[in-house]
Formats: structure tokens, sequence, C-alpha cells
């Protein structure tokens, strides 16, 4: 994340923080010093005005830094400044690729379709992004003293290839990644529909019977902050590289979006896709799991998704969906009590 802090810095929150915090200290410049020397200053001299020197994030990709970037009192690598940054970039960046994916997702591939099914929402959208746009800002804030230790250097993420622990690593951390994430994502969200735990943080998310891509993310921020922590963790465990990691984080938003999208392409017993979490949805206790469907295998908690969600004349034809209903509204009534949902109108033609 210091690449994506370091960009950060030099294309917009230098100049925030030379606006606000201005720099009380001697320049070091003479009185006739012109802009562009001052520009050149920072790598042409050793001498630093608010005693920050720049170090480049990576070998590979480097945002060398304007005047402005020794022109606060707040240096770049005060730890206030930091956790600042992150958490308008963790917050801002979360909302951007929601907005984007969910868009990009609705648009493209969800089936408008399921405006009709008989337990929609009423204003359902709306909803999700209200959800969502309020979690947010919450996780960001709880997320981004992870990043903050990341970035100061106790994490055990690395830059080249070379820093690698073997030159197999390279390759082998990403799969590691997703087993590790998955493993703990299972259990985690497992531990969400405890009743105990259910009724107070993970029941918003189960609002949404019949989800849109944008109830990816509309969940109460303990929960999807929760679920975010094995991401995070993992660089304090296992070796990661820098972009892998950008990239990494950046990938787990969109699968977020993915699985949400009701689009049922892969009918496969191992990736834990839309049609395993749309399951998940209507019947609540089935298929925790991420990617794949090996712990709800193991944990005995895998439920093999319906036939007809793969078959486009029986996915939204009647007579599903009013036994997915019938279905949906045991497990409510089961798992939560009551039911405080208002739904799309019944007499709402079906197509």
């Amino acid at each position: 994340m210091d690449i994506v802090l370091e960009a950060v810095d030099s294309y917009g929150m230098d100049a925030v923080f030379a606006f606000l915090f201005p720099t009380t200290k001697t320049s070091g410049f003479a009185p006739n010093s012109t802009y562009s020397s001052i520009a050149e200053a920072p790598t042409a001299t050793p001498y630093i005005n608010n005693g920050w020197e720049y170090t480049p994030a990576s070998q590979y990709l480097s945002f060398p830094p304007g005047p402005q970037a020794y022109m606060s009192e707040i240096a770049r690598d005060d730890w206030r400044r930091q956790l600042t940054s992150l958490f308008l970039i963790t917050w801002l960046f979360g909302v951007a690729v929601y907005y984007l994916i969910a868009t990009a997702s609705y648009v493209f591939v969800f089936d408008k379709s399921t405006f009709n099914h008989p337990r929609y929402l009423k204003n359902q959208i709306r909803l999700e992004m209200k959800q969502a746009n309020t979690a947010f800002p919450i996780m960001a804030v709880l997320t981004a003293p992870l990043f903050l230790i990341e970035v100061r250097g106790y994490s055990k993420i690395y830059d080249t290839v070379d820093d690698a622990p073997a030159s197999w690593y390279n390759v082998a951390q990403f799969p590691l990644f997703l087993m590790f994430t998955d493993l703990c994502i299972y259990w985690i969200h497992r531990g969400l529909h405890h009743p105990n735990v259910y009724k107070h943080i993970h029941k918003p998310h189960h609002k949404w019977i019949m989800p849109t891509p944008f109830a990816s993310h509309a969940f109460h921020p303990l929960d999807g902050y929760a679920q975010g922590l094995p991401y995070h963790l993992f660089p304090f465990i296992f070796p990661l590289q820098k972009f892998a990691y950008v990239l990494l984080f950046a990938f787990v938003n969109i699968w977020t979006v993915l699985i949400h999208d009701g689009e049922y392409y892969a009918e496969n017993p191992i990736i834990n896709g839309a049609a395993c979490h749309t399951m998940h949805h209507l019947y609540f206790n089935f298929n925790y799991g991420q990617y794949t469907t090996l712990w709800d295998r193991l944990g005995g908690s895998y439920r093999k998704p319906n036939d007809e969600l793969f078959r486009k004349e029986l996915k939204m034809c009647e007579t599903t969906w009013k036994k997915q209903a019938n279905d949906a509204d045991k497990m409510v009534n089961e798992v939560e009590g009551s039911d405080d949902r208002s739904y799309v109108p019944e007499t709402k033609k079906v197509r």
C-alpha cells in the first residue's frame, strides 16, 4: 500500500497538507530561487526542508515528489498524516471500485427480470447503496490502522522478485493467499451466523434475499471489516509482493461484486460463484465460503445450487420463484423469527 500512498501524496495530498499545514521552518533556498530550482532541489541536494527525505516505495515504480512535498509542517512520514491519507484511500478506493464494478455488472450482466421476483425488495437498489455508503467510511476507519502498520514496515511485504523467500514463491503467493483467506472467511462468515451475532451484525446483509450487484458491499460495517480482516492479516503472516498486495486487494472487491450478480455461468463443484452465493442468500445456513466450496464440504455446510439456476427457461419462471419465496420465508422465520422486509407488490406481473 506504500506505492499507492506515494502516488496519492505526489498527485494530491502533498498540495493539501502544504496548504493546510504550511511549514514555518526556514526554506533553505535563496530569496531569488525560481520555482524550477526549488522543484529540482530535493533530488539535487541532500537538504530537506521539513526533515523528510524521499525514498521510492518500489524499485519498479515511483512517483517523485514535487516541491510541495517539502512545504508542509507535517512531513510525509508522520504517522498521523499517513493514517489520514490511508483512511481516505481505503474509503474512496472502496467506493470507486464498488460503483464502477457493480454498475458495470448491473448494466451488462445482471438479469433485470429479478425485479419481478416476489422476494425482491421495494426500492432495493437504493437501499443497497445506502447501506454500502454507510458502511464504507466506518470500515475505512477500522482498516486504515492495519494499512498504517504495513506501510511503516511491520509486515512481510517485499518489493522485488529477488526479495522473495524463493523464486517459486512469487507464483505460489497467489494460491496461498486465496487458500488462506478462503479458510478464514469461511469460519468468520459461519461465526457471523451464530444467533447472538447474526441479529446484531450479519442480518443487514441478509436483507437482500434476491441480491443485485449493489448488495455486494451492503452490510453492517463490522460485518465487512470482519470478513475483510484475513486479507490484511495475510502479509503479517506470509510474505507478499507489493504489487500483488494491491492487485489482490482489488480482486477481492471485484469478486465480492461478481458473486452477487445473479448470473450463473460456472456450474462448477469447486468454485463458490454466484450460484452458490445465491443459495446462501435464499437458504441462509449454507455455502459460507468465498472462493471455493472446499471448506463448506469439509464443514458439512455445502448446498449444491439448484439445477434450475443454470437453465434460462426455468430460472425466471413463476413456479421456480414461488418455490424460492416459500423456502426463503421458512428460513427467515427460522433464523430471524419475523420478517420486517418490504417486498415489491405481489400483483406485479411475472415474466
